[in-house]
């Protein structure tokens, strides 16, 4: 929740206006919140920078005042939604049935869901990372066909390196996502899990980016705070070769 829709769009004009004319290893996705989503559509190119939604509801229509369906978030233009993020399990309680109804509706409607994952300080020190996470891809997306999974973006949140002071190694970073792919081959098969793009998502920044990027297992980022400003936002997308 940060930038007014002014605020939003400069900051995306900014960004487009730094990647002209370079050339970068990989795809660039900005997501936001609804209200910024059409105009963006409308002011950058889509077909360099993607646009995700940072949510979407767990129902198709109707009488719920204050949600935004998959449907209306494919309407504005974007491709992308961000679901099960790591602060909406934890301040709305989003379980994983709703979760499972919520990428559903996305894959229903063309969105490419970004899932999120991830384990917060008390399971790590208590030795129940890999359980939690594989708990949590199991609950919301292992009814899905190899096909469907096939659409699905993964994002590991170590929630407790999350504005904690605590920092995940490389290291750690590359042994979840390892498991994390070796999670999906007992379950889709060797092609299908290294397919899948796995991001990392705990305060990554120019700084530990590259070291981040350099895991064979690890993807991508997504990136929260170092992303709201061009230049380091621009750091990370250098960082990946």
């Amino acid at each position: 929740m940060n930038k007014t829709l002014q605020e939003g769009l400069n900051l995306a004009k900014g960004i487009e206006a730094a990647l002209a004319g370079k050339k970068v290893n990989c795809e660039v996705i900005i997501g936001t919140p609804f209200i910024h989503l059409a105009s963006l559509a409308q002011t950058i190119d889509t077909k360099k920078i993607g646009i995700a939604a940072e949510n979407c509801a767990d129902k198709v229509s109707g009488a719920y005042t204050g949600e935004v369906s998959a449907s209306m978030v494919a309407s504005t233009g974007a491709k992308y939604v961000i679901l099960g993020h790591s602060e909406r399990r934890a301040y709305y309680h989003e379980t994983p049935e709703i979760l499972k109804e919520k990428v559903l509706l996305a894959l229903a409607n063309n969105l490419i869901p970004i899932f999120c994952i991830g384990e917060v300080l008390e399971e790590r020190e208590a030795g129940k990372h890999f359980e939690v996470v594989k708990s949590q891809i199991e609950n919301s997306l292992f009814n899905l066909s190899a096909e469907e999974f096939g659409k699905i973006v993964l994002a590991y949140e170590p929630v407790w390196a999350i504005g904690t002071g605590k920092t995940a190694t490389a290291a750690q970073a590359q042994e979840m996502h390892a498991f994390i792919r070796a999670t999906l081959a007992a379950k889709y098969g060797k092609t299908v899990a290294d397919n899948c793009s796995i991001l990392y998502g705990g305060s990554c920044k120019p700084s530990n980016a590259k070291e981040l990027f350099a895991n064979p297992d690890v993807d991508g980022g997504l990136i929260g705070g170092a992303a709201l400003e061009v230049e380091s936002f621009m750091g990370i997308i250098e960082a990946f070769s």
